[in-house]
């Protein structure tokens, strides 16, 4: 399939042939491309916890507004995002730049400098809002890729972070959950898998400036 049939085969499956696992390579690719996605300034200031375990997604269902499919999927990822964010995080993206592109100070500690002071002008919670989109960013990657790749998956938002945190261990962590997207194949009597896709016209929702 080419892009946009791949696309059109996509949906938000509300159910999971628990069956099916994906495999080590499709998992990989998942994780590559979360990897790849990109970021305000590459920073990267998001994480990715990928759950394969039967007990824990089941506990985790309780907390998804009992939405199943995050029981029934062959994996459960949840993106997160520090709860407080801080200049470390700068100082550790340009100590990378230099490792890889060995670039020198000179060039490197303008851009830096001008990071740090921004960073420092905001408050945690604008920088918690600014973190948030990031991971928004990379759910809409992986669900490209997962399309593209025929992964099933639903993303959802729906669900209790405070109780993610706590059965993930994300709080020692610093981090918090944010999204999570149940990942696998769909199963041969979800009611959703035959439907057509509504969508607007492509007319509606484009305007062309030349």
């Amino acid at each position: 399939m080419n892009s946009i049939e791949s696309l059109q085969w996509r949906y938000a499956v509300k159910k999971f042939d628990d069956k099916k696992l994906l495999s080590s390579a499709q998992i990989n690719t998942l994780k590559e491309a979360f990897n790849l996605t990109a970021t305000s300034y590459g920073l990267q200031p998001i994480k990715l916890v990928v759950v394969q375990n039967k007990d824990i997604q089941k506990t985790l269902v309780a907390h998804s507004w009992n939405q199943p499919q995050v029981e029934q999927a062959s994996h459960v990822l949840v993106f997160c995002i520090p709860k407080k964010y801080s200049n470390a995080a700068i100082e550790e993206y340009f100590d990378l730049v230099k490792k890889i592109r060995n670039t020198p100070d000179e060039i490197i500690n303008p851009f830096k400098e001008y990071l740090m002071g921004d960073i420092d002008k905001k408050t945690q919670e604008e920088l918690f809002q600014w973190n948030k989109n990031q991971a928004y960013l990379a759910m809409g990657n992986l669900l490209t890729v997962c399309a593209i790749e025929q992964i099933d998956s639903c993303p959802m938002e729906g669900f209790i972070a405070e109780k993610y945190d706590e059965a993930l261990g994300l709080n020692q962590q610093n981090l918090t959950s944010i999204l999570v997207l149940p990942v696998g194949f769909r199963a041969e009597d979800c009611y959703m898998k035959d439907l057509k896709k509504v969508r607007k016209e492509t007319n509606d929702v484009i305007i062309e400036i030349n």
